[in-house]
């Protein structure tokens, strides 16, 4: 048996369409309506069926409370939740580079001579 066989994370695509339905409680129609609309895209089986991940289940509980409480129309749940992806990529990179800007520094500090 393969080590890392239970080794899931919420990104790992396991729930077929009728598991994840009943777990977001949305109809299975609504999930294949948010697939092609790009609000939430499950990975593929080998015969092109839909598995969903934990996180896409919690994506598909927050498009549903954005429509239904928030009153948002679908093309702009697809734009804040666009918009919400790149602030967290560009939260990611300033972290990066923080990182990568306190190495250079202990690096400068490390190779300046005494008294320069």
């Amino acid at each position: 048996m393969d080590a890392n066989y239970f080794d899931l994370s919420d990104d790992t695509p396991v729930y077929v369409i009728s598991v994840a339905a009943q777990l977001s409680g949305l109809h299975p129609q609504t999930l294949r309506q948010y697939d092609r609309l790009g609000l939430v895209c499950p990975g593929r089986t080998a015969g092109r069926g839909r598995l969903y991940s934990t996180r896409d289940i919690v994506m598909l509980r927050e498009v549903q409370r954005l429509s239904q409480e928030e009153g948002i129309n679908l093309a702009g749940i697809k734009r804040i939740l666009e918009l919400e992806n790149e602030a967290l990529r560009l939260r990611e990179e300033v972290h990066r580079l923080r990182a990568e800007m306190q190495m250079v520094k202990a690096l400068i500090r490390y190779e300046l001579p005494p008294g320069a």
